[in-house]
């Protein structure tokens, strides 16, 4: 049987525009004669919605539009095909929703399978908003009995190791005579999910004997970003595969057998993760430029790099904020990295003077010396970047990294000034290691040549807040912070672990970890990070400001 697997990128909330997505994909695939058609989950509504679910009149939106866009598929010509989409719905009992699968068919929406595994893990909340369904649900198409599943129904966790669920939606469809499983997803990209995702459907469709269409999610919506990636897994590993990122049509056939595609560099998936969440933010957020402080280093330059490859070089605008600790060589590097993007000539405005200034109105009341005054140089460049963006409408991107923002190496109202992230979730190793892996493949993320200059990548990284200064006066080298940084964030280990594992003093690491712990604060303030690792800073990391616990507290 054929099958046509739609990677639609919905916009949260866009009932109009989704449904029109959808319709536009749909229709002429249908006329081709294939007779089932999948969207990703919740492709009407977009995810994740979050408490927009929450707003009287969305779920009863949602409904019209999903009759809607049934009607208009069979005025199209399509009425015969089976087009499964997804959406919020009323639960089985009629108290509260359910996260729901739609088969639209004949005109009509003509039968309704909700989620029955609700995920509540890392950054998902689904819980919060939805009944879970009890029932297993299998549709006929072109004499097939077709299982359906929702996202975690499929996964169960086993993907980032949270498996414990109570029911098997795979194994109950298998029951009901299901001939193929088909699993409509959105889930977000991290790094190693596309392999991961590759084992875990391969286990499924070995376990069931079934082959397995799973249609995922591509494109962005806030901090997550969908990497696509549908494919027909085969029990035996074989299948039809598309490449992650990008809206891709798979149309196949539900016994393909071909040979999974090698997984990317890490290094690439990255790249092109942040390119995606750059773009899908600004352009669903309604922003036709964006603001970086091109300062010389390396992540102003990588920002810069990653940014054009989103939105084109004549959306990007930098701006060189010199002050008298300022070196040529930063001054030069920052032009050097407009010239190579095709960005227009860096706007020049100097602190110099607001510093002195400052210090002088500022020197009346207080001692403005020492991280006082190089703190106040950080957010002078703040205001500047910020009143720019007010007068001209472009976003600010903010460009700290994980490993400064983990342990508070960034400025309130300074450097962490703008509306995005972007590489808030990349540590400074991977920061270096994309840099390099794009000036030798530009290709990665669509760009013509090398977008970083070497000077950027081979200076010791300084935020040129006084004289000679350079980050390890005032932290670890790089890679020792990374590891503290990726063992206490990203895998939740004690110090002792941490210490053990990169032969570090524990004293060190009990130091560092105290200073990701105490920077919570800061944390909580800083602009929507973008996610790109199994555990990044924000709503999947949820701890608290005011606390005194210690990892050596019994």
């Amino acid at each position: 049987m054929r099958i046509a697997l739609l990677s639609l990128d919905a916009t949260v909330g866009d009932l109009a525009g989704n449904a029109a997505r959808i319709r536009a994909a749909a229709s002429p695939i249908a006329r081709a004669g294939v007779p089932l058609i999948a969207t990703p989950e919740l492709s009407l509504l977009g995810y994740p919605p979050r408490d927009l679910l929450l707003r009287a009149g969305l779920v009863p939106a949602c409904v019209h539009s999903a009759e809607a866009l049934a009607a208009d598929l069979a005025t199209d010509g399509a009425g015969e095909c089976a087009v499964l989409v997804g959406a919020p719905w009323p639960s089985e009992s009629g108290a509260g929703i359910s996260n729901a699968c739609l088969l639209l068919r004949g005109g009509v929406v003509e039968t309704v399978y909700r989620k029955r595994l609700l995920p509540q893990y890392d950054v998902f909340d689904e819980a919060r908003y939805f009944r879970p369904g009890h029932h297993p649900c299998c549709i006929e198409v072109d004499g097939q009995r077709i299982g359906l599943l929702l996202c975690e129904d499929l996964w169960r966790g086993e993907d980032v190791g949270e498996a414990g669920y109570l029911g098997d939606p795979v194994g109950d469809s298998v029951a009901e005579g299901a001939q193929l499983l088909v699993a409509m997803s959105a889930s977000p990209f991290f790094a190693g999910k596309q392999a991961q995702r590759l084992r875990v459907l391969h286990a499924a469709a070995l376990r069931s004997g079934r082959p397995i269409a799973m249609v995922n999610a591509s494109g962005a919506n806030d901090d997550f970003i969908f990497d696509g990636g549908s494919c027909v897994m085969q029990p035996d590993g074989s299948g039809a595969f598309t490449q992650p990122f990008g809206e891709w049509q798979l149309v196949t056939t539900t016994d393909a057998s071909h040979a999974a595609p090698d997984a990317a560099p890490e290094t690439d998936d990255l790249a092109r993760a942040v390119v995606e969440g750059i773009r899908g933010y600004v352009r669903k957020t309604g922003h036709r430029s964006v603001l970086i402080g091109l300062s010389g280093g390396i992540d102003s330059a990588l920002l810069a790099a990653l940014a054009v490859a989103a939105l084109g070089a004549s959306a990007v605008r930098g701006v060189s904020m010199p002050s008298q600790y300022s070196s040529k060589g930063s001054r030069s590097d920052a032009m050097d990295t407009a010239q190579r993007l095709g960005m227009q000539v860096p706007d020049l405005l100097p602190i110099h003077d607001m510093h002195a200034l400052a210090r002088t109105h500022f020197g009346t009341l207080c001692d403005v010396s020492g991280l006082t005054d190089e703190n106040l140089q950080s957010r002078l460049r703040g205001i500047t970047l910020m009143t720019l963006s007010n007068a001209t409408g472009a976003l600010v991107l903010s460009t700290g990294n994980k490993s400064e923002m983990a342990v508070g190496y960034a400025t309130l109202y300074g450097d962490m000034v703008g509306g995005l992230a972007p590489l808030g979730d990349l540590t400074k190793h991977q920061v270096y290691a994309i840099a390099r892996r794009i000036n030798e493949s530009p290709q990665v993320i669509g760009l013509a040549r090398a977008p970083i200059p070497p000077a950027s990548i081979d200076k010791p990284p300084s935020a040129e807040l006084r004289p000679g200064q350079v980050d390890q006066d005032s932290l670890p080298p790089y890679e020792v912070l990374d590891a503290i940084v990726e063992g206490w964030v990203d895998d939740e280990r004690t110090v002792e672990e941490i210490a053990a594992r990169n032969d570090l003093s524990p004293a060190l690491v009990e130091r560092w970890t105290r200073a990701i712990d105490a920077a919570q604060y800061k944390r909580f303030q800083a602009p929507l990070i973008l996610k790109v690792s199994a555990r990044a800073f924000g709503p999947g990391r949820r701890m608290p400001l005011a606390m005194r616990w210690s990892s050596g507290a019994r």
